[in-house]
């Protein structure tokens, strides 16, 4: 079973011609790559075809990766490049990102359960407040929080210093702060 395999075993076998196992690791990053493609792109479809992308350059150029991060890391600094190339190919502006497809949601749950409803909810105003951030700090509070990323990780994948990913990451959190209880003051006041 491939799945269990760590990444590193899985880029061999695929260097060694097992197609399988390129596939497997398309699958365990897809969501997150994707994620992250649409934290800069506007459309669903322009997202998929910027992840899409990157899958390509990555396969193409896995006899370069070295090892000294992890593949993660690796792979989200291809989805970077590759999404502000295509911004800049299509002079998007990317003050405003769609929030309706920002996070594919995979819980298929059944029954009624509070906690589930809750963490949605909860999930829902923090995705929503994220795809009003700018895309680097959106990037980073993604990067850092979602992807587990440490800063240094970070730092390679969008080609800037630690320090630098750490300032930017207080920052970013500040502006997410402030989206958050601005929305959520918006909420409340519908509410009552």
């Amino acid at each position: 079973m491939q799945s269990k395999l760590s990444d590193i075993e899985l880029i061999e076998q695929t260097l060694a011609g097992d197609q399988s196992a390129y596939a497997d690791l398309v699958k365990r990053h897809q969501r997150f790559v994707f994620t992250l493609a649409m934290r800069f792109m506007k459309t669903r479809e322009d997202a998929e075809e910027v992840a899409q992308d990157c899958f390509i350059k990555a396969y193409r150029s896995l006899e370069s990766f070295q090892g000294g991060s992890k593949f993660s890391t690796w792979l989200y600094s291809i989805v970077y490049t590759t999404a502000m190339t295509a911004l800049r190919k299509k002079r998007v502006d990317t003050d405003s990102i769609d929030d309706e497809n920002t996070y594919i949601q995979i819980e298929n749950t059944g029954g009624y359960d509070v906690n589930n409803v809750e963490n949605k909810s909860r999930s829902f105003y923090v995705n929503q407040a994220i795809a009003q951030l700018l895309p680097d700090d959106a990037t980073i509070i993604t990067l850092f929080y979602k992807g587990e990323q440490s800063l240094e990780e970070i730092a390679q994948t969008m080609g800037m210093e630690a320090n630098t990913v750490k300032v930017k990451l207080f920052r970013a959190r500040q502006r997410l702060k402030e989206k958050l209880e601005r929305n959520l003051k918006d909420e409340v006041k519908e509410l009552i």
